[in-house]
């Protein structure tokens, strides 16, 4: 009997064990629910990296303008008289010496003709003048003649000379007035639509009204301003190099600046309200494109050519009124870099401090990553025009020094 109740007092101890201990895993399951399996760490983000170059290159700067005729002429008649003819059609392309007009020379051709005869006229009293002189010399040295007499043959003689002189300047004119009722293109070029139709009166004189408009077109100004800092630079390598500035012209509808050309013309004073300098560079215009009034992208080459870092504009981010890039190093970890942006410079942007040549920095996918953070390189050419920074060309894009396309740091 004591070893019945012995036995049942162990199985209820056992019993009572055992539920405390299931008690207490049941109390410890909540706590254990709670816990979650550490993550495992974000795979490094995959970015395009490039090497910064290091080029020759001649600094430009971008400038608007607009383009000038060398030559531009008023067509005004130099005669009076009714308008007969007009040998042109509007717009056309003319040369030199062709005739644009033409005035009833009619009036022009009988004055000629009239002059003609004064001038037969002049020559026999001359020639008569002559021969009386010649008489009266012989006349005189024999003593057959009074010396007032030959002085009298000696005025005779000159005046018929001044007038012979007269009458051959006098036909000369009204030959040059004949010959002016056929009015030619002083230059060559593109000319205007005629302001007179056949059948009406013109005046000569300067202030009359033109009959048209002439301007040549085988060459073409882009008058331009430039600032101060630049002017200095091109006057500086100018007296250096004793040798034409290099310009480039692009048009609105035009890639580039495709078009080179020199200066011609710096003006004598700057304007010191502007700041600003006039330019004028000539341009060849084979293609008869370039006409007078067109806006102009001129890019102006200043200062001589010198060693260069560049890098793509897409590498560069905006913090603040900072400029940054991400540079990786040698374990392939971002590290954030305060950079000076220069010039453009074929398609690439001139680095003036913050960075060394050869290193890498992320060109593409800079939002994706943060300063510090790991990433898998993919290792890209930096992008812009191979064989465009030596100096025998302007920006590919044509962009002057300006505000790079705004990035914002991902906060750490």
């Amino acid at each position: 009997m004591f070893r019945f109740r012995k036995r049942a007092l162990a199985v209820t101890l056992g019993v009572a064990v055992l539920g405390v201990a299931g008690g207490i895993a049941v109390q410890r399951m909540p706590a254990l629910a709670g816990q979650e399996t550490p993550a495992a760490p974000a795979p490094a983000a995959a970015v395009d990296v490039a090497e910064v170059v290091s080029r020759t290159i001649t600094d430009w700067r971008g400038y608007s303008g607009r383009l000038e005729a060398v030559d531009r002429v008023e067509i005004r008649p130099l005669v009076s008289g009714t308008l007969t003819a007009v040998h042109f059609q509007d717009g056309a392309l003319v040369r030199k010496g062709e005739v644009l007009f033409t005035i009833d020379p009619r009036p022009y051709a009988a004055e000629v003709a009239r002059v003609q005869g004064q001038l037969a006229a002049a020559e026999a009293r001359d020639a008569y003048a002559a021969s009386e002189l010649a008489r009266g010399q012989r006349l005189l040295s024999d003593n057959a003649i009074a010396k007032r007499d030959f002085e009298e043959k000696q005025n005779a003689a000159r005046e018929a000379v001044a007038n012979l002189q007269a009458a051959r300047a006098a036909l000369e004119a009204a030959r040059l007035n004949l010959e002016y009722t056929r009015i030619t293109a002083p230059v060559s070029g593109r000319i205007s639509r005629a302001q007179v139709t056949v059948g009406n009166v013109v005046a000569a004189g300067a202030a009359s009204a033109p009959l048209t408009t002439l301007v040549s077109t085988a060459r073409m100004y882009a008058a331009f301003d430039v600032d101060e800092p630049t002017y200095l630079k091109m006057a500086q390598a100018s007296r250096a190099s004793s040798g034409a500035i290099p310009v480039y012209l692009g048009l609105a509808n035009e890639e580039g600046h495709p078009r080179k050309g020199t200066v011609s013309f710096i003006d004598n004073r700057l304007d010191v309200a502007s700041g600003t300098i006039r330019v004028r560079a000539v341009f060849d215009n084979p293609d008869g494109q370039l006409i007078p009034g067109l806006y102009a992208r001129v890019q102006l080459g200043g200062g001589k050519p010198r060693d260069a870092l560049l890098i793509d504009e897409r590498a560069v981010g905006t913090d603040q009124d900072k400029r940054f890039v991400l540079v990786l190093d040698e374990g392939n970890r971002t590290r954030y870099r305060e950079v000076r942006l220069g010039t453009a410079s074929g398609g690439l942007r001139v680095v003036d401090d913050g960075l060394k040549a050869g290193e890498r920095i992320v060109v593409n996918g800079l939002q994706r990553v943060r300063p510090g953070e790991p990433v898998t390189p993919r290792e890209v050419p930096m992008a812009g025009q191979p064989g465009r920074f030596a100096g025998d060309g302007p920006p590919a894009d044509g962009a002057p020094a300006g505000t790079p396309a705004v990035r914002q740091p991902k906060q750490v």
